[in-house]
């Protein structure tokens, strides 16, 4: 159904590929891909990662999960970022570190914006027809805009620090 799907990014976004993960992130976000596929697609091209599933699976994810009210789409997109390079290729590797990171993460976002909940992040209900007219009206996607460049950013940062590369 996706098969051979290549990601092709604007030409405005190519020539960023050596700016800050956060700009690029914030770029993917401007271009209409959501929170949770800039962060994977804006780490994913950090780190040399090219799939034809990429941004695909995190869609879901997107606008606190599919609208329902939760996680914040840009934290989830770092979680799977973080999954995409420490994440187990075998039942016999261990979870500890891809865990560890992935509490860290949440740990990290959540400190500086107290919630993880995408509808307490933006105080309104993206699965209501109102909530949605909020989020155009008071121009709401600004604010997704930053938490997806801060949640890119800091699962970058505990990815690099980490030293983990992703499976061969």
């Amino acid at each position: 159904m996706r098969a051979g799907l290549i990601i092709v990014f604007p030409e405005n976004i190519i020539g960023k590929m050596t700016e800050s993960v956060s700009q690029i992130s914030r770029d993917l976000f401007d271009s209409g891909f959501y929170c949770a596929e800039s962060v994977l697609l804006a780490i994913a091209g950090r780190r040399g990662i090219q799939s034809d599933l990429i941004p695909g699976m995190a869609t879901g994810f997107c606008s606190g999960m599919s609208r329902t009210c939760g996680m914040c789409g840009a934290v989830t997109g770092g979680i799977m970022a973080i999954n995409m390079v420490a994440g187990r290729a075998s039942p016999d590797d261990s979870v500890e570190e891809n865990y560890l990171l992935v509490r860290r993460l949440l740990d990290m976002f959540k400190g500086k914006f107290g919630t993880l909940n995408c509808r307490e992040l933006i105080d309104c209900d993206l699965g209501t027809q109102k909530g949605r007219e909020k989020f155009q009206a008071d121009n709401l996607s600004r604010r997704c805009r930053e938490y997806t460049a801060e949640a890119a950013a800091m699962a970058l940062l505990l990815i690099e620090e980490s030293g983990v590369h992703p499976p061969p």
